[in-house]
């Protein structure tokens, strides 16, 4: 079971022993969430209780309560793994944060349990908030700009003077790819829709495509690395982009290795990864004025179901991270 359901103890120094959460006891479509109250957790070794004060709603949380996970998930569970706050306690061993810390970051590596008023988190996995962001909008930044982070330069290995094709320039993590490779002095081609093109200009985009176009026909065998976040027929058409020894990167689903062993290139899916010090570099960048973040729908966390249901379709939802703010 998750850190959160493991742990179910009165935490130090609240009067109340209870908080509200959202919980899955049943794998299925966003009617299976209940918004329950449950026992508040403590932290344990390596861990810390924060008060939420914001969650970051992704396509993964929508995953994980269809059962559709690439990690086992036990049930019951509370979903959310995006979160910022302000640490309530922490457990043995952590020496790095305090009580009344402003931090952001993930729970856990099954990325579950931050839909709630409290939540435990890794201490490797959270980070001192950016001071120039408010709860939401750093509640918005950790899985997608870390994955973003990764896909360039861990994966890609990317350097100044090479060209990227980012798929999805426009979407969460693409938004961030976008930025992070301009600021590293990379040529970026970047694949949208046409109502999103200037946007993607406007955070650094060499080159916007329609991605219904033909218009990357031209980058034929030229580009350095490929970032897939769309996955499908896209992934596919990503071979032909890249020069041999180039490299597919994909955070969607696994590349078809025959194409890649044909095509003299490499080609790789990957999870993200979130660590602290991958949180403290964003957190920097984004203080610094090198990298925005865009909020779309601000949500209270008692409409958590509404926020699955634009995650699913059923809803409209503009663009920008979808985001969960949680009263005090």
């Amino acid at each position: 079971m998750s850190t959160n359901e493991q742990k179910a103890a009165p935490a130090k120094g609240r009067k109340d022993h209870f908080m509200m959460a959202w919980r899955v006891h049943e794998f299925g479509p966003p009617d299976v969430m209940a918004f329950e109250k449950i026992d508040c957790p403590q932290p344990g070794p390596g861990e810390v209780l924060i008060r939420v004060r914001a969650v970051g709603v992704g396509p993964w949380d929508g995953w994980i309560r269809a059962g559709k996970s690439a990690l086992p998930q036990p049930l019951p569970l509370t979903l959310g793994s995006d979160l910022s706050g302000i640490v309530e306690s922490v457990g043995p061993d952590v020496r790095n944060f305090a009580t009344g810390d402003e931090v952001f970051g993930v729970t856990n590596g099954q990325f579950v349990g931050a839909y709630a008023e409290y939540a435990i988190a890794s201490a490797k996995m959270i980070a001192k908030k950016p001071v120039s962001l408010d709860y939401n909008a750093a509640a918005s930044v950790p899985v997608v700009a870390v994955t973003a982070w990764q896909a360039l330069f861990e994966h890609g290995k990317l350097a100044a003077g090479q060209i990227v094709i980012i798929h999805g320039g426009a979407g969460s993590v693409g938004a961030y790819a976008v930025q992070l490779a301009h600021r590293a002095g990379i040529r970026v081609v970047a694949t949208a829709s046409a109502a999103d093109l200037a946007y993607v200009r406007s955070l650094g985009a060499d080159e916007a495509v329609d991605y219904k176009s033909e218009d990357l026909e031209k980058h034929l065998g030229q580009a350095d690395v490929v970032i897939d976040l769309v996955g499908g027929r896209t992934q596919d058409r990503s071979f032909n982009l890249l020069r041999r020894g180039g490299k597919l990167v994909s955070a969607v689903s696994q590349p078809d290795q025959e194409e890649a062993e044909r095509h003299g290139v490499e080609a790789f899916f990957f999870l993200v990864e979130v660590t602290g010090d991958r949180l403290a570099k964003i957190a920097d960048f984004i203080d610094n004025g090198k990298m925005r973040t865009q909020v779309g729908a601000v949500l209270s966390l008692a409409e958590a179901r509404t926020a699955h249901e634009m995650l699913e379709g059923i809803l409209p939802r503009p663009r920008g991270k979808i985001v969960l703010d949680v009263p005090t």
